[in-house]
């Protein structure tokens, strides 16, 4: 692909924002504005509205100046921080604002041939509709732009620029009878109960300012020329609404203001020559500036295949000349507008489109203020804003949105999200959301551990949740104890689960290690699990437990919890677990052990809590955990039940001891689903296991370091005729209230 040519500077930024901020609100309802709330009101709405549009520009021109810009403008800005995904949302809906725009300038457009209206109206006693200059017009554009570009655009641009300002030179120097005889109020304020009416309608004419931006793929320096032409655009448009509010106050009385749409005229000096053509020349250039923007986003978007179809993607992205002129992003563009120009009224559309405008306006705040936030040391921008601008900004925009049309901005969000959903079906490889608020997240998350550690030293008492660390070599021939981890930590609990290389450190280990964590986190994403998953090299299993329990808790509190696994038919592991124990326990440990049987968790089926004469301190947490399990969706079907072994003369006393604890700890765990089996020396505790628990979903059983010291791996052993088995052991006892 050849490199496209860049052939403007500054001033194109500048003019094409500017001929867009003084449009067709100006010269139509600018006066209404002015006649119902005077000029103190419609200052403060000039001044409500550049708290968005000015951080907006500071915003784009910090970004603007921290990468490479090409070609989309706000898209590509936005693209590359959000990511693709949310960028080509976020494009998608500015792509069909720009688009509208267009027809709605051009309608805005035929309103400078008012007088020839009334004089076809009054002569001939023909009503014409404004279609008759409208389609003419837009086809008349549209044809420019495929036959001549950008280039002839811009100069035609500057030339509707001269048109403009010499209108608005020849109103501020006109002069009015009223203006003569009458004593103008300086602070005049009123009708306040209408300001956000008003609001609604005038927004709309400061929305200009990012209309430059999308010319940067046409830019020799975006990095100079965005933020040069576009806060000067902005700053100026906002001194030049002051102004025009105070001749307009001074100058009509705000009868003539509110029911004369062209007022202006009345004021301006050769009022009823200069203000239509100005009129005709705000509007034809900001028209001329959306026809040239649009397609530049529509095309962008295409390049970075945002579409389905790869047909439809290159067919959009084609363009033609050194300058890689976006011809079929352009006929599109020009059927989209000329179908809305057709339909002759789009006031209720234009407010949607200043919805979208507005989403686009605070994302590139919100972006700017995540970056301040998130101290990327990558972000380097020549030209910096302040955080607390660009958050103002971005709340000002999406309070803004509801306080216009509360029913338009749900109608934008929503009509945004289904965008973003059918994206997502179809780029599901690419970064959403994460793309920037890693960064964010990153410093919140440091900023969160150094507090709770701090607290931690200062809080005398801590509530008892699991942080639940596994470490397994048996990754990619059994799952069990990953599920059993996305179960603890599904609500409650964090689990960390560590895939064991057992081999020495080199890059050939490293670079496996690293092609192991990208198949476990993959295959994470499919069970929808919260587990956070890494990787760790060790040259024995000794070592690796001896690292792992020293890691810091990667949820902000330490570790307390570690979780082994064993196969039930195999049990080689066994002895390493056995043999592991004491360090487990010296690092102040709860030690889970599950035995994993061959057939699949039977997730319909009861959990079994067993309770031996040994699990004082062991069980509340075995009802912890299993509290804990039965709270994950797939066991929703189940029960927890308790079975606990003691003598005869005892039983009762026993089953009111566990009633009273489910009852003061809340727990839901049914009376009748208390049992209570006699301790008997024919008898013993796997027995009673292997009958009473062969159908259950999960056995959970206790052991202590006496036990372990004893009997070692035979105390795993010997339970053949259940399936999966969670033994437990609790370092002290857990409070369940």
């Amino acid at each position: 692909m050849t490199a496209t040519k860049k052939t403007f500077g500054t001033a194109p930024v500048f003019f094409t924002a500017i001929s867009t901020i003084l449009g067709a609100i100006l010269f139509l309802r600018f006066g209404f504005a002015v006649g119902t709330l005077g000029f103190l009101g419609v200052g403060m709405i000039i001044l409500i509205g550049h708290m968005v549009t000015i951080p907006t520009a500071l915003a784009i021109s910090e970004l603007a100046t921290n990468e490479k810009v090409e070609g989309g403008g706000e898209y590509f800005i936005i693209s590359r921080s959000f990511g693709l995904n949310i960028g080509a949302t976020i494009g998608i809906a500015l792509y069909f604002s720009q688009a509208i725009s267009v027809a709605f300038y051009i309608i805005a457009f035929t309103e400078s041939f008012s007088p020839l209206f009334d004089y076809v109206r009054e002569h001939y006693n023909l009503i014409l509709p404004r279609q008759v200059i409208s389609i003419p017009s837009m086809i008349l554009l549209a044809w420019l732009m495929l036959k001549r570009g950008a280039n002839i655009g811009v100069k035609t641009l500057y030339l509707i620029v001269v048109i403009l300002f010499t209108a608005l030179t020849m109103f501020f120097i006109g002069k009015t009878g009223y203006q003569a005889s009458h004593q103008y109020e300086a602070f005049s304020v009123r009708n306040m109960n209408q300001f956000f009416f008003v609001l609604a309608i005038i927004f709309p004419a400061f929305t200009g300012m990012t209309a430059g931006v999308g010319l940067s793929g046409d830019l020799k320096k975006p990095a100079r020329s965005i933020p040069i032409g576009t806060i000067t655009a902005t700053v100026s448009g906002m001194i030049i609404y002051f102004f025009i509010a105070w001749k307009m106050n001074i100058s009509a009385s705000p009868e003539d203001l509110v029911n004369n749409q062209l007022i202006m005229a009345k004021i301006a000096k050769y009022g009823p020559v200069v203000v239509p053509l100005g009129l005709a020349a705000s509007t034809l250039s900001s028209a001329l500036g959306s026809i040239m923007v649009a397609p530049r986003t529509l095309q962008a978007l295409a390049n970075d295949h945002s579409f389905p179809g790869k047909g439809v993607n290159r067919f959009l992205s084609r363009g033609k000349g050194d300058t890689n002129e976006p011809v079929a992003a352009t006929l599109i563009t020009s059927l989209i507008a000329l179908v809305f120009v057709a339909l002759g009224s789009i006031n209720s559309v234009a407010q949607v489109i200043t919805m979208f405008f507005m989403v686009d306006y605070g994302s590139l705040c919100l972006i700017s203020f995540l970056y301040h936030f998130g101290a990327d040391p990558s972000y380097r921008p020549s030209f910096r804003s302040r955080w607390y601008i660009s958050l103002l900004g971005f709340i000002m925009a999406f309070g803004l949105m509801f306080k216009i049309n509360t029913l338009y901005a749900f109608s934008a969000l929503v009509m945004i999200s289904l965008i973003y959903w059918f994206i997502q079906m179809h780029h599901k490889d690419r970064r959403g959301f994460e793309a920037i608020f890693e960064a964010a997240f990153y410093q919140i998350n440091r900023n969160l551990q150094v507090f709770m550690q701090q607290r931690k030293k200062s809080s005398k008492k801590q509530r008892w949740r699991p942080s639940v660390v596994c470490i397994s070599k048996d990754s990619f021939q059994r799952d069990k104890a990953f599920r059993l981890l996305t179960w603890l930590s599904y609500r409650y609990g964090f689990g960390t689960y560590i895939h064991l290389l057992e081999d020495y450190f080199s890059v050939q280990t490293r670079e496996k290690a690293a092609h192991q964590l990208k198949l476990l986190v993959k295959k994470s994403e499919t069970e929808h699990s919260n587990v956070y998953i890494d990787t760790l090299i060790s040259p024995s299993y000794t070592s690796a437990i001896a690292q792992t329990i020293q890691l810091p808790g990667i949820s902000g509190m330490e570790n307390n919890m570690i979780l082994f696994e064993y196969d039930k038919i195999n049990p080689e592991n066994l002895t390493q677990i056995t043999d592991n124990y004491s360090l487990v326990r010296a690092g102040n440990y709860d030690v889970l052990v599950l035995g994993s049987a061959p057939t699949p968790f039977r997730f319909n089926n009861d959990i079994h809590i067993w309770i031996s004469p040994y699990d004082q301190e062991n069980t509340n947490l075995m009802i912890l955990v299993g509290y804990i399990i039965s709270g994950h969706p797939v066991w929703k079907k189940s029960s927890i039940r308790l079975f606990a072994v003691s003598d005869e003369k005892e039983a009762g006393q026993t089953k009111d001891d566990l009633v009273k604890k489910i009852e003061e700890g809340r727990l839901p765990i049914s009376r009748k689903n208390v049992m209570i089996l006699d301790k008997t020396e024919d008898t013993s505790f796997k027995k009673l296991v292997n009958t009473h628990s062969a159908d259950a979903g999960l056995v959970i059983c206790g052991f202590v370091s006496s036990q372990l010291k004893h009997e070692k791996e035979k105390l795993f052993l010997g339970f053949d005729n259940v399936g999966d088995i969670l033994f437990v052991n609790a370092k002290n006892e857990k409070s369940l209230t």
